[in-house]
């Protein structure tokens, strides 16, 4: 990826402007995140939830990838804290019954050791937990995760109330550099919390882009751009969502739709054809 593929955070830090998301890839995991690396993506996304992820699998992909001679440094590694309303009892990766403060710094020095990492580029809170109170508690952990050198920056996902996130960002010290969210249009495709987002540096990235867009996708205004491209939908979308500081991500396993995510930074769309997509949201 060369350096306009890239967005500056308010932290500084560089992320891509499109991100290879771990979920779902079990025993495949290492594999798949070497390639994707070694085809060209430079953001990983993973989280220490190993009812969805296979974080440690993520760390050998990009051990494998290390060794080969890419640098820590060019690698965006994101990771997520997971309450336990979202692992499986079986499976919790801290102690269950240890303060949340302490399940937070336990799951992170989980996340350095399956990563094999000395440090995140952004640490992110999986989704609000179910009193605000205990959100905010989570949160002061991981700034002091953050104001330790732990994480360059901090973000959320799973955030769709605007208010919610609205009082998370008055409320914290160090503030949301990144929100990360199911994009689709259930949620009117999260145009007040993307609002808030320009306003205040924050970046928006979209999940299940893709499969939560089909009609999107089929839109005759789209399929005439592709053609007149020579891309795909998915091709045109992703590059849409690129030109407006929006960050995919993508979870392909297939090598052929790897090489085209990162193609889409081949070609550019005109403001007019932006313009014209941006109705469809």
């Amino acid at each position: 990826m060369n350096p306009k593929d890239f967005l500056t955070s308010a932290y500084g830090v560089r992320i891509p402007r499109i991100i290879y998301g771990t979920a779902w890839k079990k025993d495949r995991t290492a594999a798949l995140v070497e390639q994707a690396i070694g085809l060209g993506f430079r953001g990983i996304d993973t989280a220490c939830q190993p009812k969805h992820y296979n974080e440690a699998g993520v760390g050998d992909g990009v051990a494998a990838c290390l060794h080969r001679g890419i640098d820590r440094t060019d690698l965006y590694l994101q990771s997520k804290f997971t309450s336990l309303s979202g692992q499986d009892p079986m499976q919790v990766p801290y102690d269950l019954r240890a303060s949340l403060s302490e399940q937070v710094m336990q799951s992170f020095q989980t996340s350095l050791r399956n990563l094999q990492t000395t440090y995140l580029d952004c640490l992110v809170l999986h989704s609000p937990l179910a009193a605000p109170q205990h959100t905010l508690e989570v949160w002061q952990a991981m700034e002091q995760i953050f104001h330790s050198g732990g994480a360059k920056q901090l973000g959320i996902s799973n955030c769709y109330d605007p208010q919610q996130f609205e009082l998370l960002y008055r409320n914290a010290n160090v503030k949301p550099a990144v929100i990360q969210n199911r994009f689709y249009a259930e949620t009117g495709y999260d145009r007040a919390i993307r609002d808030f987002c320009r306003q205040h540096r924050i970046i928006y990235q979209s999940f299940w882009t893709l499969t939560a867009n089909p009609n999107v996708l089929a839109h005759p205004t789209l399929q005439t751009l592709a053609a007149k491209y020579r891309r795909s939908a998915a091709q045109i979308f992703f590059r849409y969502l690129s030109q407006i500081d929006i960050v995919p991500l993508s979870g392909t396993t297939s090598e052929n739709h790897m090489r085209e995510d990162l193609a889409i930074f081949d070609f550019e769309l005109t403001a007019d054809e932006c313009d014209v997509l941006e109705i469809l949201l």
